[in-house]
């Protein structure tokens, strides 16, 4: 047992975590975050989920303070050219580990790394103390008030949580292993390849629902007709630069369905299935793709990426309708304009909002039923199936754990549960602003 008792314990240092322990800390919390991984960052910097997806009215970005504060050092250590909007969201995955270090030290967070949850102490209601293995070690660590942020509702499952996961059919989203190539040739990328959804002279982009029915149909049935593709190696395809990266780029592929994440066996062979299809992806893309004849897999992300598996039941479930009807709630923590985006084994569910719409996440969907201490934030939230495939980008996990993070600070001082925290006392540290006046043509 470790002889400290936090005042705020996180669970999960990813997206969401680390925006949780460094609102907490900031808000003067003796804060621990536990990170299964090296470093902090989740699907940024281990996942390789970049860049971040759009949420914005306009050039406003809709999830402010600490996102805001991210980027704003990411940008410090990989400058950005001038003249496009966003494009300091196109980081290079490796730098954010460094940056998000920075930021954690001099927040004072106090970070366990290579650390594996194993069980909840709950008395009462409350849970008191979480066990942790590291390094070989076995030993618990007392707490004031925890964060769930580990992405499959961990520690909510350990301390009793009612829990919900995958469709009507309880079945998830696929599973994407990310990769980069390096060696390409950008500029002869850029000029002969005529299907960019984005191209300038910083940044390229494309991606497709469906490859095989793609403007790349051609080429992909003829590399399947080859034995160079698989049937399904190419499914969703998509393809970014990063920032401080040249003659790199980011693959959003390749996708790996019909595995449970929840389950260890199949987690296991989804990484042995995604590396063989990441290679010959690789080949795919030497053999047809102008630019990358002598492009190479230049890294493999160390984490899966995993869309959804467990969700916590909250105080409150977001739902698919409130996303559609774009619904405001009095408790709102953060906003997300990002369409309803659910991965099927053929193409997408893609639903996206009016122009100049938004929807509201309230506070209540952060509060885990049940518990007085125990909040949770990121892509296990209380929502259903349908919301959650819209709120799980990155812009929007960093504000839920901003949030949670404060709450949990407020609550851990004032000895109050999460259900009673005043939202009025909650808002004062959340900058929920909108541009004056909101755009209407979005």
């Amino acid at each position: 047992m470790s002889n400290k008792i936090y005042d705020v314990i996180v669970c999960g240092g990813g997206t969401a975590g680390t925006a949780a322990a460094l609102a907490a800390s900031r808000l003067g919390a003796t804060t621990l975050v536990i990170e299964q991984f090296g470093s902090l960052g989740g699907t940024q910097s281990n996942g390789w989920v970049t860049p971040m997806m759009p949420n914005y009215l306009g050039e406003f970005k809709l999830n402010r303070g600490l996102n805001l504060d991210i980027i704003d050092a990411q940008s410090l250590s990989q400058p950005v050219e001038d003249g496009e909007p966003h494009a300091d969201v196109w980081y290079d995955p490796v730098m954010l580990g460094y940056v998000l270090d920075e930021l954690a030290e001099a927040a004072g967070v106090e970070c366990l790394f290579c650390a594996t949850l194993l069980d909840a102490r709950v008395i009462d209601g409350q849970i008191v103390a979480v066990e942790v293995l590291s390094r070989g070690s076995r030993f618990w660590i007392e707490g004031k008030a925890f964060i769930d942020c580990t992405g499959d509702a961990e520690l909510s499952k350990l301390a009793g949580a009612e829990l919900m996961g995958g469709n009507e059919d309880g079945v998830h989203q696929p599973m994407t292993l990310r990769f980069k190539m390096g060696n390409i040739d950008l500029g002869k990328a850029r000029l002969e390849f005529k299907h960019w959804r984005l191209v300038n002279e910083y940044h390229l982009e494309t991606g497709f629902g469906e490859a095989k029915e793609s403007p790349m149909k051609d080429w992909v049935f003829e590399a399947i007709d080859l034995g160079i593709l698989q049937h399904d190696d190419l499914g969703y395809f998509q393809i970014f630069t990063m920032n401080g990266c040249p003659g790199e780029m980011a693959f959003n592929s390749p996708r790996v369905a019909h595995l449970d994440p929840l389950d260890p066996f199949d987690f296991s062979r989804a990484h042995q299935i995604g590396r063989a299809k990441i290679f010959r992806i690789a080949k795919f893309m030497r053999a047809y793709f102008p630019g990358f004849e002598n492009a190479f897999v230049s890294g493999i992300a160390p984490m899966m990426g995993i869309r959804e598996s467990r969700r916590v039941v909250g105080e409150y479930i977001l739902t698919g309708d409130d996303h559609q009807n774009c619904q405001k709630f009095e408790d709102t923590i953060a906003r997300n304009r990002y369409p309803v985006d659910i991965h099927l084994k053929v193409g997408l569910d893609y639903r996206r909002f009016p122009p100049g719409e938004f929807h509201d996440i309230p506070y209540r969907s952060l509060v885990v039923k049940g518990l007085k201490n125990l909040w949770v934030a990121g892509r296990c939230l209380s929502a259903d199936f349908v919301a959650q495939s819209a709120v799980r980008i990155q812009p929007v996990c960093r504000a839920m754990g901003e949030a949670a993070g404060a709450a949990a600070a407020l609550c851990s001082k004032a000895n109050v549960s999460a259900k009673d925290l005043p939202y009025a006392d909650l808002a004062l540290h959340l900058d929920l602003s909108l541009p004056n006046p909101a755009p209407n043509h979005l």
